[in-house]
């Protein structure tokens, strides 16, 4: 049985914890930021949760994490 082969461009933009929950960075991060709240700026630096239904479709690209 040949190995799978993992989707590295998805392997790069996110990560998966011990409890198997996919995070991802905060968008809107680049330009424009002078205009955000300080709240919503300092909300950005964490990272964020993926939705459930994508989660599935995102664990099944990465096979042996």
């Amino acid at each position: 049985m040949p190995k799978i082969k993992t989707k590295k461009s998805v392997a790069k933009k996110i990560k998966i914890t011990g409890k198997r929950k996919v995070l991802r960075r905060y968008t809107k991060q680049n330009h424009f930021n002078s205009k955000q709240t300080g709240n919503f700026k300092r909300a950005k630096r964490r990272d964020r949760r993926l939705s459930k239904s994508n989660e599935k479709s995102v664990l099944r690209a990465l096979p042996y994490n």
